[in-house]
């Protein structure tokens, strides 16, 4: 199968019970997507898949299948970035800014979901915010200056 990542194309064998977590962390080194629930609760997982130019859309890696992502553009936390290395994107620096990474664990998922909340809506309200991030879970209890930093991204970005 061929598997588009961060926009890079592979060519791959992959297994028909393989998740695309694990092609990402195993196959294709990408750690920056964290294996936690295993069962598409906590969000760690996150990346942003999107096909045919349709806005990206968050899906938890843990619970697909890397043989249904043929055909479709994924994109991780190494890929959200600036295409020079070490170029942050603007939701990285102000999770950054807004200390909302604390352990580090959650944050890639996290900062995934508000790029895909910040390309369909990029002046939301701090509800709208809460509800787009309820499905990652962050244990260090940083949602406070989380929605902060998706606040302050959404106007460095308009």
């Amino acid at each position: 199968m061929l598997l588009t990542v961060n926009g890079t194309t592979y060519e791959l064998e992959v297994a028909g019970h393989e998740t695309l977590l694990n092609v990402l962390r195993e196959r294709l080194s990408l750690s920056g997507t964290k294996l936690s629930c295993g069962r598409g609760e906590c969000g760690a997982c996150t990346v942003l898949v999107n096909a045919g130019g349709a806005p990206r859309r968050v899906v938890y890696s843990c619970l697909t299948l890397a043989a249904a992502c043929e055909g479709v553009s994924v994109t991780t936390i190494e890929g959200l970035g600036g295409r020079e290395p070490g170029t942050l994107h603007p939701l990285q620096e102000a999770f950054i800014g807004h200390d909302a990474v604390q352990c580090g664990f959650c944050t890639p998922g996290q900062v995934l979901a508000a790029a895909a909340l910040l390309e369909v809506n990029p002046s939301p309200s701090e509800p709208e915010i809460r509800i787009a991030m309820s499905g990652n879970l962050c244990r260090c209890g940083t949602y406070p200056k989380i929605v902060l930093a998706i606040q302050e991204a959404a106007q460095r970005l308009a």
